[in-house]
């Protein structure tokens, strides 16, 4: 089956389910407590600033993920997600590879990420693919739930 990853509108429809999935996991993960970041705008995902990519299978939704703009600098991953079913396959990596070329595209040199601290799958990812650990920066700073990373592109 082949896997294509293109760009599609945050909080369309389609991306919507996708985009409130990672709530609802970390959720889970952490009883009673969402998280500290705020659902990102749609605009936040936008050209000339950010991207939002999702993969597809057979017109299946399955993963998706986005960058947005920090500074003029630094991109933003958020909303990394990849549905259960499909995890240990390399779609993350893969997205991973994809939003790291869109940073590039959009001009940043650095990207910037948060996850949460029960998120050892995500951990594993970020820091084999070259993330390393950075202070928690905005509405992550206070919550010890927070685990930040940061990479050169």
């Amino acid at each position: 089956m082949a896997i294509e990853i293109r760009a599609e509108p945050f909080g369309a429809r389609l991306t919507q389910g996708m985009a409130d999935a990672p709530q609802t996991a970390l959720t889970e993960r952490h009883p009673g407590s969402p998280g500290s970041g705020a659902m990102p705008s749609p605009e936040y995902f936008q050209p000339p600033d950010g991207a939002f990519l999702v993969a597809f299978e057979d017109g299946e939704a399955i993963a998706c993920g986005g960058a947005g703009h920090l500074d003029e600098t630094t991109g933003e991953l958020r909303r990394m997600y990849v549905l259960p079913a499909h995890r240990g396959k390399g779609l993350g990596r893969a997205l991973l590879e994809r939003l790291e070329d869109a940073g590039r595209d959009l001009g940043y040199t650095t990207m910037r990420l948060e996850t949460g601290n029960e998120a050892p799958e995500a951990i594993g990812l970020y820091t084999s693919a070259g993330y390393e650990p950075i202070p928690c920066w905005g509405p992550f700073a206070t919550d010890p739930k927070s685990r930040c990373f940061e990479k050169s592109l």
